[in-house]
């Protein structure tokens, strides 16, 4: 079992921790509802050093990265990012992750940099994954465990933020990042990213880093700012109707049906699954991925069925979780093509009894 280097830190804060991804990760420290709307309300710090990094470097960087993702690569500007998947040959996704578009300080001349961030149990299947396409002239360096991981999120992360960082935090918009010094720590990525769609900060630095930034931000418990662990990230993600990847997307999804269609640029003339991809967008997928809302205080668990209205099955729930928001029940799954209408109900079975439901639009949370 894999340790991220604040392992002890969590552990000091009575962090209930949890195997996650091989690794040995926090799941609450107070509560899940307090951690959560902490980020909703005002500013969480989540360790998420589990995740992983690959350094794209070479001449032909840009075309490793547009043959193994679906989104358009190419229109990234240098401190850009972008959210995209790797999908496989028969349509289904590798791996979602977020593409960084580096600066060439470091490269040779002619040469290009990427950072791609994945997903951390797919690691060792996304690099092999890679290197199996890498037929071009660059190189693939994995840095995931040198490297930590921070998600400030909420509110009031620039304020929480800011006084550590010389910068304007005005100046990075949503989806782009700076190198920057963070509590005398060099070469800091601040990137305008996250997973909560509480608005935020991750900064990626050296797991030596990533320590005196955690113990700098928190300065002895701080009130401004709370420690969050992969309770409250699930069901913050899940508010805003975003997938997890081993839940609602995995090999077997196309990002079509996911509704990842605005992340598959079928314009793009190469990409590995690209001619599945426009035959459904041809003719149409033959699952969707919903949102809805229990009418129960029951929660929704992954792998129950959903039924129409006739008891008639015709989907299975993904992820689901009671919302600290929304105080309901709330999930995701896919249903068969024709009955994904916003306001259809449905039935969720737990095997014995049925949860009445309603296909909503998501965000859950607007």
């Amino acid at each position: 079992m894999h340790v991220t280097a604040l392992t002890s830190r969590h552990k000091a804060l009575g962090a209930k921790m949890t195997p996650f991804a091989g690794f040995q990760m926090p799941l609450v420290y107070s509560t899940v509802s307090e951690e959560h709307q902490a980020v909703r309300n005002a500013c969480g710090i989540f360790d998420v050093s589990h995740m992983g990094e690959f350094i794209i470097k070479g001449r032909e960087a840009l075309e490793l990265v547009q043959l193994i993702s679906s989104n358009d690569a190419a229109t990234l500007d240098i401190g850009e990012a972008q959210y995209s998947c790797l999908p496989n040959h028969h349509g289904g996704i590798v791996d979602d992750l977020l593409i960084y578009r580096l600066d060439e300080d470091q490269c040779a001349e002619g040469e290009q940099s990427f950072m791609l961030v994945v997903n951390a149990s797919n690691i060792e299947k996304d690099l092999q994954w890679l290197e199996t396409h890498n037929r071009f002239d660059t190189r693939i360096i994995n840095i995931s465990d040198k490297t930590g991981l921070l998600a400030v999120q909420g509110p009031k992360a620039a304020e929480v933020l800011q006084p550590y960082i010389e910068m304007d935090l005005k100046d990075i918009s949503y989806y782009t990042f700076r190198k920057t010094s963070v509590e005398g720590c060099d070469n800091v990525l601040l990137s305008a990213t996250g997973y909560t769609g509480a608005g935020g900060f991750e900064l990626y630095a050296t797991s030596e880093s990533i320590v005196k930034i955690w113990d700098a931000l928190l300065d002895g418990q701080r009130a401004d700012i709370t420690p969050c662990g992969l309770g409250a990230r699930d069901t913050l993600r899940l508010e805003m109707g975003y997938c997890l990847y081993g839940n609602d997307i995995d090999n077997e999804t196309s990002p079509l049906e996911a509704g990842l269609g605005w992340i598959t640029k079928l314009k793009k003339p190469v990409f590995h699954g690209r001619e599945i991809f426009l035959k459904q967008k041809e003719e149409g997928v033959v699952k969707n991925l919903v949102g809805f809302v229990v009418k129960d205080r029951r929660v929704p668990r992954k792998g129950y069925r959903i039924m129409n209205g006739e008891d008639i099955d015709i989907g299975t729930v993904t992820s689901g979780t009671f919302s600290p928001t929304l105080e309901k029940p709330i999930g995701m799954g896919y249903v068969k093509r024709g009955y994904n209408k916003t306001g259809q109900e449905i039935l969720i079975s737990t095997g014995r009894k049925s949860l009445q439901a309603t296909i909503v639009k998501t965000p859950f949370l607007k």
